[in-house]
């Protein structure tokens, strides 16, 4: 599978022992404190594991703008310093010379490891969470943290990838999902795959890190409104449209 140059060493910087930090056993950041929340009862059709909510995405807090993580390397505009292969990428990238990307430039910058582009979607989502002043663009800092965020999920896909083919399987990504706490049903799995790839369904990176990204914040969204930890919630209408769209938290 293709590499991003200027990849960080392996594992997440903080992490203990390597693997996904900040869950029992080893999981993603962000999921149930001490593997879930007591009193829930056991997961029937799929849903929690251990009474709580799956974890969340390697390096990158939800709700939280990510902190600047910068490779070695010289100054960039007088701003922390930015590993000089990135800022070449990112330049070669920035077609207007504005010093700031947006979602189409972002998409030319970043590859699967089946030499397919990252999808518009994925670049928009990626944008928006490290945009920190909300231009609908990113500058050099913000596309070296991206670069960083990227590479951490990369690394797991790549464990996952065992045939090296660029995506993985149903199976492969049902691991992935149980190591970051969630114990959805083999058919909502294989639904959550068609909606990406209808015919093989597999996962290539991009899809990976936006399926997964999208889980956790459903699953933040759901978690706040199931005040009982019963994994069960009542909704109405326009709040639920809300949460699928992404205009209610």
């Amino acid at each position: 599978m293709s590499g991003y140059p200027g990849a960080p060493p392996s594992g997440y910087p903080g992490a203990p022992g390597g693997g996904y930090p900040g869950a029992p056993g080893g999981g993603y950041p962000g999921g149930a404190p001490g593997g879930g929340y007591p009193g829930a009862p056991p997961p029937q059709q799929g849903g929690y594991q251990g009474g709580g909510y799956g974890g969340g995405a390697p390096g990158y807090q939800q709700g939280a703008r990510p902190a600047y993580s910068g490779g070695p390397g010289a100054p960039y505009g007088g701003q922390p310093s930015v590993d000089p292969q990135i800022a070449q990428w990112f330049n070669a990238v920035d077609s207007d010379r504005s010093g700031q990307i947006d979602a189409k430039e972002l998409q030319r910058a970043l590859v699967n490891g089946n030499w397919t582009n990252f999808s518009e979607e994925a670049c928009r989502m990626m944008i928006d969470m490290f945009d920190a002043n909300r231009s609908g663009t990113i500058d050099v800092q913000e596309f070296s943290q991206l670069f960083a965020y990227i590479n951490n999920w990369k690394r797991e896909f790549e464990k996952l990838d065992s045939d090296r083919s660029g995506k993985i399987e149903q199976a492969e990504y049902t691991r992935a999902l149980e190591q970051m706490g969630y114990r959805f049903s083999p058919t909502f799995i294989s639904n959550l795959l068609a909606k990406y790839d209808a015919r093989g369904r597999r996962l290539t990176l991009d899809n990976f890190i936006v399926s997964n990204v999208q889980i956790k914040r459903l699953t933040d969204s759901f978690r706040s409104r199931d005040k009982e930890m019963r994994g069960q919630a009542t909704l109405q209408y326009e709040d639920f449209i809300g949460i699928a769209i992404g205009a209610h938290k």
